[in-house]
């Protein structure tokens, strides 16, 4: 058997199919009826591990995306040793590239959480979906702010609204939707004991959607925070934190962005 190793195009040829086609590769694994697709998706993605490995030039982004994508290979695979090691790595090199709190290094520690959610050990889990709310969390109320900011500088310059966007593409907020969605879905079965964290997420979620302009979902998620506030008996902060969010959202649909 041939191990030489190919050419530089080869090699860079490989390196951009891994950037452009694995990243898209995890939800169709997990999406994936049989096999096939696994033994198809191992055979690229140790294609791509080989050419990693073999470059010099290859950077802290690309390597968390590999690791990543081969944690989710073996998660397919129900081979949790090996899932947690190269998400393990997938944090590491994304911490490298982004920082340890950012968005691009969420899916790392989400992906590992629900490892430790399968494997009943909650406490490890519990931990790991508070870090990845808490991160969207910043990230959305923080872009709120500055757009909020923005918004009041085009206001007096232009006598105009100015236009809500998350600042994410179409791949990052459908991830957004599909962490977000997940760790509620999971704080619901706990939210008898702990409300706060369930609240959290949905807050979380208004924000999400307020920003993608779904004024309908957002309001869906804060009506259902205010239900779960009142219903716990939660503090008269809490339910006007809920209360604010649910009159942003009233306000943007009585004036909707021109």
């Amino acid at each position: 058997e041939d191990l030489s190793a190919p050419d530089p195009t080869a090699h860079h040829h490989a390196l951009l199919q891994f950037r452009g086609r694995a990243a898209a590769w995890p939800a169709a694994a997990s999406a994936a009826a049989g096999l096939g697709q696994i033994v198809q998706a191992e055979e690229y993605l140790s294609q791509a591990q080989w050419t990693v490995l073999k470059s010099t030039e290859c950077s802290y982004a690309i390597q968390s995306l590999l690791h990543r994508n081969l944690g989710l290979l073996h998660i397919a695979k129900e081979n949790y040793e090996e899932a947690r090691y190269h998400l393990a790595n997938d944090i590491y090199f994304a911490s490298c590239a982004f920082g340890t709190e950012d968005i691009r290094t969420s899916g790392g520690y989400f992906h590992l959480a629900n490892i430790f959610y399968g494997l009943k050990k909650l406490d490890v889990a519990d931990t790991l979906y508070t870090k990845v709310s808490e991160i969207w969390s910043k990230y959305l109320n923080n872009r709120y702010q500055v757009l909020s900011e923005a918004r009041i500088q085009q206001i007096d310059l232009l006598g105009k609204r100015f236009e809500t966007d998350t600042g994410l593409d179409e791949a990052q907020e459908a991830e957004a939707i599909q962490i977000l969605t997940s760790v509620w879905n999971i704080r619901e079965s706990t939210s008898d004991t702990a409300p706060q964290k369930t609240i959290f997420v949905l807050n979380t979620l208004v924000m999400l959607y307020y920003l993608m302009m779904h004024s309908s979902k957002a309001q869906e998620y804060a009506e259902r925070a205010f239900g779960l506030a009142k219903e716990h008996h939660l503090s008269v902060h809490e339910q006007s934190t809920i209360q604010e969010l649910l009159s942003l959202i009233s306000a943007e649909e009585t004036h909707p962005v021109t």
